[in-house]
């Protein structure tokens, strides 16, 4: 049996998902749970076809006629897809099983079948993205994963904050796909064909290749959310259901990075485009969590957080071009390895946190930071859990984070000391770009865990926190589970990412593939990972008795230093992260208002910052508004009157006579009636 026929049967069986609920009763469970079911079978399936298929160890491809015009019905499997077919076949079960409990259908009748439905589509429509090997079939899956992630996001659609956050990222997605219309247009007039098939760079001038490069660059960079392309996500993953969240950060921005992979290996490419693509993801990444320190909703920090980790894996992308052009097998297989094996990684710490965000609002009933506080003595499952992905996130040892970093790492320190003249000043830049990213995502989430979990409770909560109910604690715990075993154990997945790699490989210049272990000493990763965590379990222990022996008072935390403290003496999501935001307020520029104090006496007031999208807000929202207003002028033209759209045609019409006929011919014409 073809692995790849069984991929395409799930993912059929993922977008048809939601039909049957739809025909349910609108406050039944049981439509949640049949649409679980789906998903269930459609991942499953997915999973029985990599099996089959032995994940793309062989490349297998299916091509039938169709009666679209141009093209044909192509798909195809090899490492590439596969690496990406896994947390297409993943997360989204997880994220259904999460939402039995986070969005019940009998709480949510007005929209919890619309959910139901566009969720399989989403999730469909996102392993035909990876499968299809022609442009016109993956401009229509590409599409039907817009569309479904945009009614997604649009779930709460009566607030209007969420309607203005579907709409941008509208825009936006579209935005993006006008220029991947170009690029395969371009690519259609150099190759003579719609398939997906790699370029003889003969064909190609350098302002062609230039051209297909920064369309791609541009067109999937979009989905992926590279800065500045980034501005619709933030709103976006705050205001869809946290499930959904889960999804779209941990694998549809993933399609943004596959697009440009799959392109770029069909593409001959240059050395600048992999500094610019180094540039870019470091870039990425420093103002991503930049961004994410400024933030005091919960959410919008995590998604400030994605962009970061996106620019993390752009950066082991470059690397990788810039060895494929100089043709070094080390920086390919650690920067497009360390790639790889990050989107895995951050497939399984991000919809975590998200996950546990999502649980966090459910006992805190905002998203609010500076309104939370003391959750871990009520909810020590999320705490532990959040700390896990915390961990895992900032790329320390010994969770999968770190792994995928330190290939990445290794690849820049291998071009260091190259000796390329070129090469050693952009890696070096890289490395010390990677280690800032890594510093400020440690602060952000110590920022982040001290203001929910620690302290006391800087409001009133409606009811008493506790810890989710299973089927909200299981996809979580199964998450962390991955975390540990790829941290653990980061080479079991090296065979299908050296696979993967290969592909960008000089076939002509190596007899076989090199081994990861040849340039990356895994072998002590696993022996230092336990040793760690032996280590921190014999500090704790020993701490405990210490302290069991010693008599010690209980005091409130957060004191400082007073005899009657209050919560509001607690750091607070902006007070915590407002140095670094002072460091960064070039490019952040914060919106701080100050107290004023006018008398001696003085009324209450209050300080308060605000981080905004400065893409978003400061620059192409006033050239929207700007352009709306010109446009607002030829509203005169347009009053009502037949009569009045009547003259506009008569004189659309005179006018398109005389652009297209001589005026000679024109009264010729006229006086032959």
């Amino acid at each position: 049996m073809n692995g790849l026929w069984l991929i395409f049967a799930a993912a059929i069986l993922l977008i048809a998902s939601g039909i049957p609920a739809c025909f349910c009763a609108r406050t039944s469970i049981r439509l949640q749970r049949l649409t679980t079911a789906l998903v269930g079978a459609g991942s499953m399936l997915g999973w029985w076809g990599l099996v089959v298929a032995s994940f793309g160890a062989a490349p297998c491809s299916i091509s039938l006629s169709w009666h679209l015009p141009g093209g044909h019905f192509a798909m195809g499997l090899d490492a590439l897809s596969a690496v990406f077919l896994i947390p297409v076949f993943t997360v989204p079960l997880l994220g259904s099983i999460y939402g039995l409990s986070y969005w019940r259908q009998s709480e949510h009748p007005g929209n919890g079948r619309g959910l139901g439905l566009f969720y399989g589509l989403l999730a469909g429509a996102m392993a035909l993205v990876v499968v299809s090997r022609d442009s016109i079939l993956f401009l229509i899956a590409w599409e039907l994963m817009a569309l479904a992630a945009f009614l997604l996001v649009g779930t709460e659609s009566e607030k209007g904050e969420v309607r203005r956050a579907g709409w941008i990222y509208l825009v936006a997605t579209h935005a993006g796909t006008l220029c991947l219309f170009a690029l395969f247009a371009l690519l259609r007039q150099v190759s003579g064909g719609f398939g997906l098939a790699a370029l003889d760079a003969e064909l190609l001038t350098s302002g062609t290749a230039a051209t297909l490069f920064i369309l791609t660059i541009i067109g999937f960079g979009f989905k992926a959310g590279l800065m500045p392309l980034h501005f619709w996500l933030p709103g976006a993953h705050a205001n869809a259901p946290s499930h959904v969240s889960a999804v779209m950060s941990g694998v549809l921005l993933k399609m943004g990075i596959y697009g440009i992979l799959r392109m770029l290996s069909l593409l001959p490419v240059a050395l600048w485009n992999g500094e610019v693509l180094l540039a870019v993801g470091a870039a990425t990444g420093i103002l991503g969590i930049a961004f994410a320190i400024g933030q005091s909703d919960i959410k919008r920090l995590l998604a400030y957080s994605s962009i970061e980790n996106i620019g993390i894996i752009t950066m082991g992308i470059g690397l990788a071009l810039v060895g494929r052009v100089l043709h070094r097998d080390d920086f390919i297989l650690l920067g497009l390895g360390g790639a790889l094996l990050h989107v895995w990684n951050h497939s399984l710490f991000k919809p975590l946190l998200f996950m546990n965000a999502g649980t966090i609002m459910h006992a805190a009933h905002t998203r609010d930071m500076n309104r939370m506080g003391g959750l871990a003595k009520s909810m020590p499952v999320t705490a532990g859990l959040f700390v896990l992905g915390a961990v895992a996130i900032c790329g320390l040892p010994p969770l999968n984070g770190f792994a995928s970093e330190w290939l990445i790492y290794l690849g820049l320190f291998h071009g260091v000391g190259s000796g390329v003249g070129v090469v050693c000043p952009v890696a070096g830049a890289g490395a010390a770009a990677l280690a800032m990213i890594g510093a400020l995502a440690l602060a952000c989430f110590v920022k982040m865990y001290s203001t929910v979990f620690l302290g006391v409770p800087r409001h009133p909560v409606h009811g008493q926190p506790h810890d989710p109910t299973p089927a909200m604690r299981y996809p979580m715990v199964l998450l962390a589970a991955g975390c540990i075993v790829l941290g653990f154990l980061p080479s079991l997945g090296f065979p299908l990412l050296r696979q993967a790699a290969s592909q960008w490989l000089d076939p002509t210049g190596v007899p076989a593939v090199p081994l990861f272990e040849s340039f990356a000493p895994f072998q002590w990763i696993s022996g230092m990972a336990v040793a760690l965590v032996v280590v921190a379990g014999l500090g704790i222990v020993l701490l405990r008795r210490r302290i069991r022996r010693r008599n010690t008072d209980s005091i409130g935390t957060w004191g400082c230093g007073y005899a009657l403290p209050t919560p509001r003496m607690q750091y607070t999501a902006s007070s915590f992260g407002d140095t670094l935001v002072a460091l960064f307020a070039w490019v952040l520029h914060p919106r701080i208002q100050r107290p004023v104090i006018s008398s001696p006496f003085p009324a209450q007031t209050e300080f308060s910052t605000e981080v905004s999208d400065v893409v978003l807000e400061q620059k192409i929202l006033p050239v929207v508004r700007m352009v709306a207003g010109l446009f607002e002028r030829f509203r005169a033209l347009q009053r009502g009157p037949i009569s009045q759209y009547l003259l506009y045609v008569a004189i659309t019409v005179v006018v398109l006579l005389v652009w297209t006929l001589p005026l000679g011919s024109i009264f010729k014409r006229l006086f032959q009636y």
